[in-house]
């Protein structure tokens, strides 16, 4: 059997903890830029306030309810998810988290019988010791824990945030509860298809042969997907110490930016932001893209960006801030047109490979015990104080380009001077 751990509303619900006085009442939590609702407590949702509706849009309804309204805290919401996928670690014997408010859990040690006490006392231990409500859903795959899950929480009162899948009477009760469109990997796109196939639910679906799946559902992923909700695993738990392929940061601006210093400034951040990334699973990076987007029209109602990109492959994979800043930047002045509005930039490391593994050439030597140390120092200082409190001059020290939070809360587990003060 497998389970899946999903954080209610987990971007509110971090909030929330801090702030009780909110539990009961609607809280909401903005995107990049404070621009669209990306988290929403129950209470919310009863107001019919949207998921990823603009924030614009909706703040008559909010100003109206009292509606909590917070930025992306993302240095809180790392933390407490941190918190719970290291109180789950010790709960199960074997964890892959999927996202960073959701796990699966391997469950094939746990006997049968067990099975509704055991997640029970996972959801109360970790709702105990980490302050974050969860819902657990148990199923024999994944697909099918996933629909376990989103049934227990669209009744929390009935099933109380856990729901186990197990009988084949109980799977299909399930299944056909729910739309094809909220399958796990089918989505809206995908479901389109699927009705004009006449197959309205995740019953109908699951009764499709493999063949037919095959055909019409992109091969062996749609193979799986029937049999995941036949009750048959074949999406496996995925090793938690897999090294990534890629790496990108991307991120939008606080406000426009005309000038090339500022450009800079935001892809040197991004950089250093990617290579601690890199640095953390011991890996070099072989190549690095960039990429620019302008919005150069003068209406705000008028949103039609264009993107520039550049790639530079290096003369051997590295790891260390200061090498990939001084090869970008050339990039950033090539790609930079004066006058250009410029919306948002992005930066990705790809060709990574192991550091024990980088190929040097004959006129280069590997990275300097020095250059590897001062790595070290900088990540340390960082993960200890606090992003950016090392950094390279390139970054800029101003970064008034820097994505708008204007009702983000404190920190209140990563920063000194912004700890919750109980009176």
């Amino acid at each position: 059997m497998k389970a899946i751990v999903d954080c209610n509303s987990f971007y509110a619900s971090c909030e929330r903890l801090f702030k009780p006085a909110l539990n009961g009442k609607p809280v909401v939590v903005l995107s990049n830029n404070d621009g669209c609702i990306v988290s929403r407590t129950d209470e919310a949702k009863a107001l019919g306030i949207q998921m990823a509706g603009p924030y614009y849009q909706n703040k008559a309804e909010i100003l109206k309810n009292n509606v909590a309204v917070f930025s992306s805290n993302y240095h809180l919401y790392g933390d407490m998810s941190k918190r719970v996928m290291d109180t789950l670690r010790l709960l199960a014997p074997e964890v892959e988290v999927y996202s960073v408010d959701e796990s699966f859990l391997d469950l094939s040690g746990i006997d049968a019988n067990k099975l509704y006490d055991y997640a029970m006392f996972v959801k109360q231990t970790t709702e105990l010791w980490t302050g974050i409500p969860v819902s657990v859903g148990v199923a024999p795959s994944k697909v099918l824990s996933k629909v376990a899950n989103r049934l227990a929480k669209k009744d929390k009162l009935g099933t109380k945030g856990v729901l186990i899948l197990q009988t084949p009477q109980q799977q299909m009760e399930a299944l056909q509860k729910t739309a094809v469109e909220d399958i796990w990997g089918v989505g809206s796109a995908g479901s389109k298809t699927l009705r004009m196939f006449n197959i309205n639910t995740a019953w109908d679906l699951r009764n499709m042969s493999e063949a037919w799946a095959g055909k019409n559902l992109g091969g062996v992923v749609g193979v799986r997907l029937v049999k995941e909700l036949n009750g048959i695993p074949c999406i496996e738990m995925k090793d938690p110490l897999s090294k990534k392929k890629m790496i990108a940061t991307t991120r939008m601006f606080g406000r426009a930016v005309f000038e090339l210093k500022e450009l800079k400034e935001a892809v040197a951040t991004y950089i250093a932001r990617a290579a601690e990334k890199l640095r953390r699973q011991s890996g070099a990076a072989g190549a690095v893209s960039i990429f620019l987007v302008s919005n150069n029209y003068q209406s705000q109602d008028h949103y039609a960006p264009s993107s520039r990109s550049a790639y530079v492959a290096l003369p051997s994979a590295t790891y260390l801030t200061n090498v990939l800043i001084a090869y970008v930047m050339p990039l950033v002045e090539a790609l930079y047109q004066k006058g250009s509005k410029y919306i948002k930039a992005g930066i990705i490391l790809t060709d990574i490979v192991p550091c024990a593994m980088v190929q040097y050439n004959l006129f280069e030597t590997p990275e300097s015990a020095a250059s590897q140390k001062l790595m070290h120092i900088i990540d340390n200082v960082n993960f200890g104080m606090g992003t950016d409190m090392l950094k390279f001059a390139t970054a800029g020290t101003k970064k008034n380009w820097k994505m708008r939070q204007e009702l983000r809360s404190n920190r209140f587990t990563t920063k000194w001077d912004e700890l919750c003060w109980v009176k």
